[in-house]
């Protein structure tokens, strides 16, 4: 096994692993790449859907999605699908996976199964060191504070998506979380607000609380907190969703010349209420 760093702020790739041989003797040394790296990748892995569920399990209990149907045998397996013809793409903007959750996601893992020739790299950003950049004062004002997350409801997952099968639910969920989480496992400190479903600092006036959030959305996209992924077909991502955000860029549409379909296996595991 050989580790390739992606950038100096978070990212690895991992060399030489072949993911079918992680069982429970083993799976510690998975777990502390992704804890070290935050966000690690695999590239040429022939892990079917099975096997993708099975190595899941292994970080805990599994998801199933508030909207979106999974896969017909494998429910937990979302298929995530842009058609040639659509000018977006599902996870298009910043955010973390279902913060809107009384237990947002611990850790996903996306398998990818067609990918364009050109485009449609996702981007992780470090929200540990997001706190640590941050400016004092603001860190004093936000510190003891929390923050409402929002999932929109279904149609914010599905009307632009053609491709994407609803389950049906159309309800929408918000929880309230501190803006500072400390990490369950390694005891870090984490900024937990999200351009996409954080929508309001409790406590705060609503132009002070957009004031701030604005500011803080800014912050963690900071390209010096990040990395970049290039996919390649049956590549995996495995990130801690407590500690990196994401973005999966839509650059590959139609009015580019660029009309391609991307499809995407996304399992994600259940995670605990944020402290």
């Amino acid at each position: 096994m050989t580790v390739t760093l992606l950038s100096g702020a978070l990212g690895a790739e991992i060399h030489n692993f072949d993911l079918t041989k992680v069982n429970k003797e083993n799976f510690k040394t998975l777990n502390d790449l992704l804890l070290e790296h935050k966000v690690i990748f695999f590239r040429d892995q022939q892990l079917s859907p099975e096997q993708q569920i099975a190595l899941a399990s292994l970080f805990g209990p599994l998801e199933t999605h508030a909207y979106v149907k999974g896969l017909n045998d494998y429910p937990e397996i979302v298929r995530i699908i842009k058609k040639p013809e659509e000018k977006t793409q599902w996870g298009e903007g910043w955010h973390s996976d279902v913060s809107y959750n009384q237990k947002p996601t611990k850790a996903v893992i996306l398998k990818s199964i067609k990918i364009p020739p050109v485009g449609g790299d996702t981007v992780f950003a470090n929200m540990e060191l997001a706190w640590d950049t941050l400016d004092e004062k603001i860190k004093d004002k936000i510190k003891n504070k929390k923050a409402r997350h929002s999932s929109r409801g279904g149609a914010f997952f599905l009307d632009k998506f053609k491709a994407m099968e609803s389950n049906g639910n159309d309800d929408e969920y918000s929880h309230i979380h501190p803006i500072l989480r400390t990490h369950p496992e390694t005891g870090k400190k984490i900024l937990f607000v999200n351009w996409t479903y954080t929508t309001e600092i409790i406590g705060m006036d609503k132009n002070e609380s957009d004031e701030i959030l604005k500011y803080l959305f800014e912050h963690q996209a900071r390209l010096d907190l990040t990395c970049r992924f290039k996919w390649t077909e049956n590549a995996v991502a495995i990130w801690d969703n407590r500690s990196v955000q994401h973005y999966a860029i839509a650059d590959f549409f139609p009015g580019r010349g660029l009309g391609y379909e991307r499809i995407m296996d996304r399992i994600a595991i259940e995670g605990d209420n944020p402290q």
